[in-house]
C-alpha cells in the first residue's frame, strides 16, 4: 500500500515516523525508537557565542516561504533518508498546513532552515540544514521561540545527536514519549499565528525567559 498524507499523520499520532534507507531507495519504513529525542521547550541552551551571533547577524527569518527548498537542502548531503516518496508526502502535508518550514536567508539566498509536522500541540522536527556558520542554530532558536508562542508542548527531534544535546536536547523512554505525545495531541496550538521575529528579538526573548 502506497503511503498517503493521512496514513502519515496516523503514524505520527501513534508515535512512529517514516524514513528511507537512502535517497535512491524507493521504499519507506516506519521507525519507533526505544529511546526518543526531544527538545524541552524550556530547556534550550543558547551559548554566549550564539547569543552574540544572533545579536549581530544580518540573517532574515521567514516561515513557509520555501518549504520545498528547505526539504531539498536537507536532502542535499551524501547520506540522507529523504527519498522522492518522502519529499512528495511532506510537500503534500505542507499544502494542507500540516507541515511547516522556517527559513534563514542571507539576502536572497536560503542558507539555513528546519521543517517538521504539527499535530495538536506537538511539533515533529524532521530535518534541518545550514550553509552558513550558525544558520541552523539560529533557525532552531527561532523555531523554539515560535513553538512557545504558538502554544506547543512537545518538540520531537526523533533521535538525539551530539549537536542537539549541546543545545539542550535529551532522550526519554518510549513510554514517556507516548505519554507526552498523547497529552500534546489533545491540545490546541498554532504554528503560523505568532509574528515572525528577527534573531535579535528572539535572543532577547530567550534571555528574558532564562
Amino acid at each position: 500500500m502506497r503511503l498517503t498524507p493521512d496514513i502519515l499523520m496516523q503514524g505520527y499520532a501513534t508515535g512512529i515516523f517514516p524514513m528511507a534507507e537512502h535517497r535512491d531507495d524507493p521504499e519507506v519504513f516506519w521507525v519507533d525508537p526505544q529511546r526518543r529525542g526531544i527538545m524541552p521547550l524550556d530547556g534550550f541552551h543558547v551559548s554566549r557565542s550564539l547569543r552574540r551571533a544572533m545579536r549581530k547577524t544580518s540573517f532574515e527569518v521567514s516561515i513557509n516561504q520555501d518549504f520545498a527548498g528547505v526539504v531539498d537542502a536537507c536532502a542535499d548531503r551524501a547520506d540522507t533518508w529523504i527519498n522522492t516518496e518522502i519529499r512528495r508526502l511532506y510537500i503534500a502535508l505542507h499544502r494542507t498546513r500540516q507541515a511547516h518550514s522556517l527559513e534563514i536567508w542571507d539576502a536572497s539566498q536560503l542558507v539555513g532552515g528546519v521543517y517538521g509536522v504539527t499535530l495538536g500541540a506537538a511539533f515533529f522536527g524532521e530535518s534541518m540544514f545550514s550553509r552558513r556558520s550558525n544558520a541552523s542554530k539560529i533557525a532552531l532558536a527561532c523555531l523554539i521561540d515560535r513553538l512557545l508562542d504558538g502554544g506547543f508542548r512537545l518538540f520531537d527531534t526523533q533521535f538525539l545527536t551530539e549537536h542537539l544535546a549541546s543545545l539542550g536536547g535529551i532522550e526519554i523512554s518510549r513510554a514517556a514519549y507516548h505519554k507526552a505525545l498523547n497529552v500534546a495531541c489533545d491540545l490546541p496550538a498554532d504554528f503560523s499565528a505568532p509574528p515572525v521575529r528577527p534573531p535579535q528579538e528572539v535572543v532577547q526573548r530567550i534571555t528574558q525567559r532564562s
